[in-house]
């Protein structure tokens, strides 16, 4: 992990500094973009995550992070001003995979940074509950308890989210807008069939599951414990 080139977006000189320090003690190799369009040039030179300010003077976080995912994978760490759901949801349904809220300790944005690097950095396949679970990201593949399980590609993408998350709870509208896109216009109680319908598929109990969750009144999370390789 040490090494890894970090692109800091944030207009903001003494928050891009602070962060750009701790980053720096810990080994990694930090660049700082202040607005947009210094950004999207600079990714050319190749980097291996992204920390975006929600709010730049030349262009929005949003709008940078789908030009990014129009072309990458890159692992993305949106900074957001507000507390608001919406703005989180705007940032993951923009394909940002996490989001840290101002004012925010330089600290947790390393933990963060290291967290989602490791994450990002496994191989495509993930074994949850002593191989009970397996699921291929690249082969868009699940195996249960040894057999095939045939997921439609909305739970896949539902399930490959929970899991690489875990622990974190999800509300059904930032599962929608995450799974199906920010301009989805159903309703969200929509996750509320797929995770039926996945439960049916990969669960022993329905009642007492062991990999998602309900957390009554906001969403689900995924309880699995990955396999250690």
């Amino acid at each position: 992990m040490k090494g890894s080139r970090v692109l800091i977006v944030e207009d903001e000189k003494k928050i891009a500094e602070i962060v750009k320090a701790y980053l720096e003690k810990e080994g990694f190799d930090v660049t700082v973009a202040g607005t947009g369009t210094k950004a999207i040039s600079s990714l050319k030179d190749g980097f291996d995550l992204v920390i975006l300010d929600l709010m730049l003077p030349d262009m929005s976080g949003e709008d940078i992070c789908k030009t990014i995912r129009k072309d990458s994978d890159i692992p993305i760490i949106m900074l957001t001003a507000k507390n608001e759901e919406e703005d989180k949801i705007k940032g993951l349904g923009a394909g940002a995979d996490d989001y840290v809220v101002k004012p925010f300790s330089p600290r947790e944005v390393t933990a963060r940074v290291k967290a989602l690097l490791r994450r990002t950095g496994k191989k495509s396949l993930a074994r949850f509950n002593n191989g009970d679970l397996v699921i291929d990201s690249e082969k868009f593949k699940v195996i249960k308890g040894g057999a095939d399980i045939v997921l439609t590609p909305t739970e896949f993408k539902l399930l490959k989210c929970l899991a690489e998350h875990p622990e974190q709870v999800f509300s059904r509208l930032q599962l929608v807008n995450v799974i199906l896109g920010y301009d989805y216009e159903g309703y969200d109680r929509t996750i509320d069939a797929h995770v039926k319908n996945i439960r049916h598929k990969i669960e022993d109990n329905q009642k007492n599951p062991s990999y998602i969750k309900t957390v009554h009144g906001v969403g689900y999370k995924f309880i699995g414990s990955i396999d250690e390789d």
